[in-house]
């Protein structure tokens, strides 16, 4: 292996680690990774720092717990050490192209260290706004009927089985025909999808000479809400659905008057349209290795796929990613790690959390640069195929699910500490633990009885205990100052993109 090997780091959201084929899912959705995974090393307990992508992708970049500068901060300080500016400093030539995600937007940090950042927050603005409101569901205009509308919810709320018929009539009044007609799928899409995205890419890379580089690409097409390319349901062979029917399901999933057991009767069809998204990816991965190799660079070019959480599919009651249990739909990711000249090795059952990805990718790399991160690098262990002892901790602020108000992040901690067998979650408000043994009860239905597992309970809980007390015992006054300082900044500012006053 050469020094200094560029690398080329994938993220998708909401991607589930058991809906690859690497991963052993059964559907076609990685063909083409699913070969890449030959001759790479696939992690099967890749565990994210925090969910969901505001409290991930802190531990992504700069290898830090998603709360160690406080739950009040979101994205990074200015002047953290991260991947990015520790590969710059080092003569890398530095580039991201991000699907118009805004919590990784230039606002929270995470321009710094690339010559080129392109979040593509204003692509296709004007088809974004004609989609309607989020996730495709649109409402009547004001006029007489809406007026009437609002009087007969007011009134059918006073009867629940009455206000059962109404949010019926009404909702499939909005969608059949108050609801302009869905063109396209791409009238209907809320992101760039990932072929605009490797486009960008491509044309960058043509740039770069044989200078060592680092590349970031985040694709969103597995994102709510699910509006795949209409080349991706033909290379899904699945049965045809039109953009009408994608959007119906769309909103049918937002829908907040339904149990999971009602919701549960379209399942099957958001779960296909969530597959064909992450099939997209896979064939524009194809795209961009293919670029690699023609401008030769990919022999010397180390390729990593992860993502920054799951997404939960009435798992357990639930939809999307609201940060909440930390249960292993959100929490656990695909992790392929190709690096070049080095043999590939069947890794240990030991769960690899997303706080080491940074220093882990310098090692392979070679870097010159070896920053001081406080988390661990684990390149040396994966070479040799061993595991580790220590746990993978994430965490979050429960009930966050949109930041940009000040007051969701000022909640209780969620707290998990997740080994090859066992899963504690902690509640810090209630006071509550929950304590999963994963080969017994893969699917988490059952914590164990409050007197089961005490010496399981006792080891996880000191791990618990000794995290917390980290972060505060190593946190940095001047990030934090720098960091709240940038916050308050950002919260007078106006909103920069409606996802920010609509929740995401």
């Amino acid at each position: 292996m050469s020094a200094s090997n560029s690398i080329v780091l994938v993220t998708v959201d909401c991607l589930r680690a058991d809906h690859v084929g690497f991963g052993g899912y059964d559907r076609p959705t990685t063909p083409f990774l699913d070969t890449l995974a030959a001759e790479s090393f696939v992690f099967p307990a890749a565990i994210v720092a925090g969910a969901p992508t505001y409290y991930s992708f802190p531990a992504i970049f700069a290898a830090r717990a998603p709360l160690a500068l406080g739950r009040d901060v979101l994205g990074l300080a200015s002047d953290e050490t991260t991947l990015a500016s520790t590969l710059q400093q080092t003569g890398y030539a530095t580039a991201a192209f991000s699907a118009a995600n805004p919590y990784l937007s230039a606002r929270f940090g995470y321009h710094l260290g690339f010559d080129v950042f392109r979040d593509l927050l204003d692509y296709d603005l004007e088809n974004h706004h004609e989609a309607g409101s989020k996730n495709g569901q649109t409402s009547p205009p004001e006029n007489w009927a809406s007026r009437l509308n609002y009087a007969l919810a007011r009134a059918s709320r006073r009867l629940k089985p009455a206000a059962r018929v109404y949010n019926e009539l009404y909702f499939q009044y909005c969608q059949r025909w108050a609801a302009p007609p869905a063109q396209s799928f791409d009238s209907l899409r809320r992101f760039p999808a990932a072929d605009v995205i490797v486009d960008q890419a491509r044309s960058w890379l043509a740039s770069v000479g044989q200078r060592p580089f680092f590349l970031w690409l985040h694709l969103m097409d597995p994102h709510a809400p699910y509006y795949p390319t209409q080349k991706t349901m033909e290379l899904m062979e699945a049965q045809p659905v039109s953009p009408a029917r994608a959007r119906y399901l769309n909103s049918f999933w937002q829908r907040h008057d339904l149990d999971a057991k009602r919701l549960a009767r379209h399942r099957g069809e958001i779960v296909a349209l969530y597959d064909a998204g992450i099939r997209w990816v896979d064939a524009q991965m194809a795209r961009l290795i293919d670029s690699l190799r023609r401008f030769n660079l990919w022999e010397n070019c180390i390729f990593a796929l992860t993502a920054d959480h799951g997404e939960e599919f009435l798992d357990h009651g639930g939809r999307y990613h609201p940060p909440a249990g930390l249960m292993e739909e959100l929490i656990r990711v695909p992790l392929l790690l190709r690096v070049p000249g080095v043999t590939r090795k069947e890794l240990t059952k030991s769960p690899f959390s997303l706080v080491d990805l940074a220093p882990t990718l310098l090692s392979a790399a070679q870097a010159s640069a070896q920053p001081r991160f406080r988390s661990s690098n684990r390149w040396l262990q994966i070479q040799r195929g061993e595991g580790w002892d220590e746990p993978a901790i994430v965490e979050c602020v429960a009930g966050c699910t949109n930041p940009f108000h000040s007051g969701n992040r000022i909640g209780s901690r969620v707290l998990g500490v997740r080994e090859a067998r066992y899963k504690l979650v902690l509640d810090f408000e209630p006071r509550r633990e929950r304590l999963y043994d994963l080969e017994a009860d893969p699917r988490e239905l059952t914590p164990l009885p409050a007197d089961a597992g005490k010496p399981v309970r006792r080891r996880l809980f000191q791990w618990a205990r000794e995290h917390v007390k980290q972060s505060q015992r190593e946190r940095n006054p001047g990030l934090v100052f720098g960091a709240r300082l940038n916050q308050l900044r950002l919260e007078l500012a106006k909103p920069a993109h409606p996802f920010e006053t609509s929740g995401f």
